[in-house]
């Protein structure tokens, strides 16, 4: 690693690697786990636990860091161009990702070549971000940093509208902040599983976030405000929370017993993600990068490899994990054709029954991360080595 020269911020890249590591545990957990194409969702009340709520709650925090980090490297990115130039890579990145996530993503995610289900995931939310963040980066900062904050913390004001059926309106708000689908044809369905419009305000106040990072600026300002800012979404988190008060469609409520209440309290809902959910998983991440400044190691470079080539990571982890999961039929002696999950598989109720238990989940998110490891690593150095591809920024 020492003999590798980047201008890239480490620890933004460690932390950005680290939330793709535990990403793929809630991907594996998809594929792997008895009944998660069935019944056996972490956010059942009637069959979780608290480990397998535990294992779900950790990768909550993928999700809003990688928006939230996708806007401060658009920022970190724009100090060696100019708005314009910035703004043409933002939108023309965008549509790429929106791209890939419609005909890439949803077929390494199903391996149904007749699309029958399409499922507008992060990949999406971020595209269609990038694009509005074009756009926006036009702004005065200040205006910026005001549109970021109302849309994180305005956008739950809007919980009590709620759309059906497939008018105009409908589907525009199922874009904007309603998780919901719509039928494309009697075969092909849509779902919005990631409404934009709170990511948006994500992505703006990641972008506004790179200000701490600019070349020149104080290391112990930018520490400072990580301290300020971390502790206080916390804080908020746990008065909004413990109050119901405001901030997300779902009250917690005491349960049967105290694990369950737990569940209850830390279960905030990420389909639109609400303010308490944002503020439960960026508050950490913050802290987290306070953290980790000055520190380096081997779990540090190894975190630092997935960071760089997150993109890359995302596309190959799906697909390593899909092909694994065929894998494992045919080595225990079952019908891949599984994992051909069109929608007659989903719907057809075959799946029930399969799947394997936690800690063989855990185990192979381990052997998937140390399979991909030395993947990433040398397209990581190729990356490197080729800074003159421009076709790489988009990789």
């Amino acid at each position: 690693m020492a003999s590798i020269k980047s201008t890239r911020i480490e620890s933004i890249d460690i932390l950005r690697g680290l939330v793709m590591v535990i990403m793929a545990l809630d991907h594996v957990r998809d594929y792997f786990h008895i009944n998660a194409f069935t019944s056996n969702y972490p956010e059942n009340m009637a069959t979780t636990n608290i480990f397998l709520f535990g294992t779900r709650f950790i990768t909550h925090y993928c999700a809003p860091v990688f928006v939230f980090l996708a806007g401060t490297s658009a920022f970190l990115y724009g100090q060696k161009k100019t708005k314009g130039e910035l703004s043409k890579f933002l939108i023309t990145r965008g549509f790429w990702l929106i791209f890939v996530e419609i005909f890439i993503n949803n077929f390494l995610w199903w391996f149904d070549v007749s699309f029958g289900f399409t499922n507008l995931q992060v990949i999406w939310a971020i595209g269609v971000c990038m694009i509005i963040l074009g756009l926006v980066v036009h702004l005065p900062r200040i205006l910026i940093l005001i549109l970021g904050l109302a849309l994180v913390f305005g956008h739950n004001m809007l919980d009590g509208i709620t759309k059906e059926g497939t008018s105009f309106e409908a589907i525009l708000w199922y874009f904007l902040h309603q998780s919901n689908g719509i039928p494309l044809t009697q075969e092909k369905f849509l779902w919005f599983s990631y409404p934009v419009l709170p990511w948006i305000g994500v992505i703006i106040l990641g972008y506004c976030f790179g200000e701490f990072y600019k070349k020149g600026n104080s290391l112990n300002l930018r520490r400072k405000w990580l301290l300020y800012i971390g502790f206080g979404s916390i804080i908020l988190f746990f008065i909004l929370r413990g109050t119901n008060l405001y901030g997300d469609l779902t009250p917690w409520t005491y349960q049967e017993n105290t694990e369950k209440t737990i569940i209850s309290f830390f279960n905030a809902t990420k389909y639109p993600p609400s303010l308490v959910y944002l503020l439960m998983t960026l508050g950490p991440a913050l802290l987290f990068l306070y953290g980790i400044e000055n520190i380096k190691n081997r779990i540090t470079n190894f975190l630092l490899v997935f960071g760089r080539v997150p993109f890359f990571y995302y596309i190959l982890h799906i697909l390593v994990i899909h092909t694994a999961a065929i894998i494992g039929l045919l080595i225990t002696g079952k019908d891949w054709k599984l994992m051909i999950l069109d929608n007659e598989t989903i719907n057809s109720g075959i799946l029930q029954g399969y799947g394997y238990s936690l800690i063989t989940v855990y185990i192979i998110w381990v052997i998937l991360i140390m399979v991909l490891y030395p993947i990433c690593k040398t397209y990581m150095r190729y990356k490197l080595k080729h800074k003159d591809k421009w076709w790489l920024s988009y990789l």
